[in-house]
């Protein structure tokens, strides 16, 4: 590419990468996107992979409850530019004997449903359905700042989710509920931060994303597929002048053009191999020393009908968390934790037909799905995933017609940025969920002047939420611009 200088030049073309070009490009800055696939979009694409004509798979990301809450795209009026179609049941948990947990949007519909545990689903969600913008602003921030116009309305939102984590994060979790649906239902959700449970991470998880699904907008799907997120981000860049160059992959700082500021959608890791030497010692230490968390190997499967799941209410849920009661989850993660292929792996999967029956070509339909492995594997876990759903949907395998699997170790091979399959860009742990990707005041920086991270291995870390990207931006207009941000 000819050395042409710009403003700003943003590596990686995920959602905070797009996001961080479009907050500059909007703020009157020439923007440069450099990715290194043929495709925009990272963790956020929906790609035709083969397994069957007309049939788009995502690739990571599938359901997104914090595309509308987060502020970034409250502001850029993301629902205005994308239908995000929004299921009667967010998320449920299937159970051995035909019993399933529901969470429906409709808080008071889900503790109906729960009967002797719906008591304890209203005390642990209500107050916070009722403040979820407080609570989005505590767990969305920068971590380094008071969110604006949190105090004082924000303090008793904050006491709660502080109780409720320690309740839920530790071993005395057993004791609200008293069923194990209830129990089930809530640490499906805790497993989306792929931790052992109990854990304090996995607490905070659950309820932030517990709560978006009582709240206004629920777990939505977009209308054909994540990419529909990315099109919009990027339209929006183009209407500012902004430019995107694919299949350009940054080695050395050879690779990129003159720029007043560089913005790296990236790992602490890549960060750390192009710049190299140019690195001081001191930075260098504390972003090599990022801790990268578990692996999760992706399984698409393209299907002749839905899943046929012996609780038929299952399938009116755009999320199903796949993995038995509390204490069979716990199991599962601990043995990916301690480095061994759980027998029973913790499966995530979403049939966005269900819901989006644009989504179905010639009869046929994708599946969504992946499992929870130990962080490198490589091994092929489309048998354990099918035995998995077919434990709870019996004649699944009747219906799937087509599969690939994407092995934790190959998941980067794609995204950079799931080394080991870590899907999170990092280790979702309380200390990492705070001083991510160092304790430094500025989470953005990396050590180089005019260089910044602005990738989920910052803050507030992984998600389709695109506020990493819009932080770091905002930043970069403040110190190297001038601007207010």
């Amino acid at each position: 590419m000819a050395d042409q200088g710009v403003d700003a030049v943003v590596v990686g073309s995920g959602p905070n990468g797009l996001a961080a070009a479009v907050t500059l490009a909007r703020a009157g800055l020439e923007v440069l996107v450099l990715e290194a696939n043929d495709t925009v979009g990272g963790g956020a694409r929906t790609l035709d992979l083969g397994l069957a004509d007309g049939i788009l798979h995502d690739v990571c990301s599938a359901v997104h409850p914090l595309a509308w809450a987060s502020p970034f795209f409250r502001e850029l009026g993301l629902a205005e530019r994308v239908e995000l179609v929004v299921p009667e049941v967010s998320y449920a948990q299937p159970l051995d004997g035909g019993r399933a947990g529901l969470a429906f949007r409709d808080l008071s519909r889900t503790v109906e449903s729960l009967g002797v545990d719906g008591p304890a689903w209203r005390g642990l969600f209500a107050p916070l359905v009722d403040r979820w913008p407080d609570l989005v602003a505590l767990t969305l921030s920068d971590k380094r700042h008071l969110p604006a116009g949190l105090l004082p309305g924000g303090v008793p939102t904050a006491v709660r989710l502080a109780l409720a984590v320690l309740e839920q994060g530790t071993r005395r979790w057993q004791g609200s509920f008293r069923s194990e649906v209830g129990s089930a239902l809530l640490t499906g959700v805790a497993a989306h931060a792929s931790t052992p449970l109990p854990s304090l991470a996995g607490a905070g998880t659950a309820l932030l994303l517990g709560t978006l699904a009582h709240a206004d907008g629920g777990w939505p799907l977009p209308r054909g597929g994540s990419q529909s997120i990315i099109d919009a981000l990027r339209d929006e860049l183009a209407a500012h002048g902004g430019r995107v160059v694919t299949g350009h992959r940054v080695r050395t700082p050879g690779d990129l053009p003159r720029a007043t500021a560089y913005l790296f959608d990236t790992t602490p890791r890549t960060f750390l191999d192009v710049f190299g030497a140019r690195v001081p010692s001191g930075a260098a230490r504390a972003l090599a020393g990022f801790r990268y968390g578990n692996g999760a190997a992706k399984v698409d499967f393209v299907l002749g009908g839905p899943v046929p799941w012996a609780n038929a209410d299952v399938g009116r849920a755009g999320t199903v968390h796949v993995g038995g009661t509390r204490v069979q989850m716990a199991t599962a993660e601990a043995s990916v934790a301690a480095g061994r292929h759980a027998e029973r792996p913790m499966v995530l999967a979403s049939d966005p037909a269900v819901h989006d029956p644009g989504r179905i070509a010639g009869g046929l339909r994708p599946l969504w799905t992946y499992a929870h492995v130990p962080a490198g594997s490589d091994v092929d876990v489309t048998d354990a995933v099918v035995a998995q759903v077919e434990r709870f949907a019996p004649g699944f395998r009747d219906v799937v017609v087509a599969s690939r699997c994407v092995p934790a170790a190959q998941l980067s091979s794609h995204n950079a940025n799931y080394i080991g399959g870590d899907i999170g860009a990092g280790a979702i742990t309380p200390w990492q969920m705070v001083a991510r990707p160092t304790p430094w005041m500025n989470p953005y920086a990396t050590g180089v002047d005019g260089v910044y991270l602005c990738s989920a291995s910052t803050p507030p870390g992984p998600g389709v939420h695109g506020l990493s990207g819009w932080y770091a931006a905002r930043h970069v207009l403040r110190k190297k611009f001038g601007s207010s941000g």
